[in-house]
């Protein structure tokens, strides 16, 4: 959706962000609010279906609707779809398992998996700065899952399980962000978000038989208003930078624990530990490590940050 940055206007570009944060958590809380009742894979057709048509029309507000409907790889788009799907899916489940704010927390190592990733996969080289983030970052998601794993904190199977699910979405997206940055390279912006959306819809659709359920309305009014939430949460991402560019964006993510913190105590009760606090806040410092390297090398892909959605894959 993002053509080129057409002004520098950081004010708006901050704006725009922290609302699409608060909107994306906001969505989480939704998601985790009917999870006891809809299985995962219908709650991740709202959620990608529904969104849909906020994206079209602003495609077509924007005049770029033929870019979102055009397509050089059509595999590339089934291939991101297939795991960004999956990456969905898993959050979904997980946030049924464990607060918000600790599956918030866990799904900030998705940068560190994907620089790990991407020296796999991309031959990109990994010096001393990245390594030390890398390190700081893996510390920090050990300490937030160590009293899970271990048995030491108020423990259940369901909660590993959660655990387990939420680091294995975390991972697939930083693999969905090293495909991002192959597809920017051939396909438009608007394709990618597009074609995402469709696609995850139509995977959806194949959990069918597996126990989907009909919503009563509150059920159905929340699960709508989670797809409609990601389509406006996207745009409202991919426009901010527009206006700044995506080194100068990219600490606000952290926002969403501030978001995460405030909706999990007064939605669901549920309060942060000092643990899992802790654990956050050297991912977090081994991110910005990242961010603060890219952005001196030059090499921050502000194309692949605008396609970033925290909660859909």
């Amino acid at each position: 959706m993002v053509n080129s940055l057409t002004s520098h206007r950081p004010m708006m570009a901050i704006s725009l962000k922290v609302a699409a944060i608060g909107m994306f958590t906001g969505l989480s809380a939704l998601i985790k609010a009917v999870s006891e009742v809809v299985p995962a894979g219908e709650a991740v057709f709202f959620r990608s279906f529904f969104a849909i048509p906020v994206i079209v029309v602003w495609l077509a507000m924007r005049g770029d609707l033929r870019h979102g409907l055009r397509t050089q790889k059509p595999m590339g788009h089934v291939w991101r779809g297939l795991v960004g799907t999956s990456a969905m899916a898993m959050t979904f489940m997980g946030l049924g398992m464990l607060p918000l704010p600790e599956v918030t927390a866990i799904g900030y190592a998705t940068p560190i998996f994907t620089l790990i990733l991407a020296a796999i996969f991309l031959g990109e080289r990994i010096r001393l700065v990245r390594i030390s983030a890398v390190g700081i970052g893996l510390l920090g998601v050990l300490i937030m899952i160590y009293p899970r794993l271990s048995g030491s904190a108020d423990m259940s199977e369901t909660a590993t399980l959660g655990v387990m699910l939420i680091l294995a979405a975390t991972f697939a997206r930083g693999f969905v962000q090293i495909h991002i940055r192959r597809m920017v390279m051939t396909e438009h912006t608007a394709a990618i978000v597009f074609y995402f959306s469709v696609t995850a819809s139509l995977l959806s659709l194949l959990t069918l038989p597996f126990g989907w359920v009909m919503p009563d309305p509150t059920t159905l009014a929340l699960l709508i208003g989670a797809g409609l939430l990601g389509g406006v949460a996207q745009i409202l991402i991919t426009s901010s930078y527009r206006f700044a560019p995506a080194s100068m964006l990219a600490p606000y993510d952290y926002v969403s624990m501030i978001f995460a913190i405030i909706i999990g105590y007064l939605w669901f009760e549920e309060l942060p530990t000092l643990v899992m606090l802790a654990g956050a806040t050297l991912v977090i410092c081994g991110n910005i490590l990242v961010i603060w390297r890219e952005s001196r090398l030059g090499l921050v892909r502000g194309k692949a940050r605008s396609l970033t959605d925290p909660k859909g894959g």
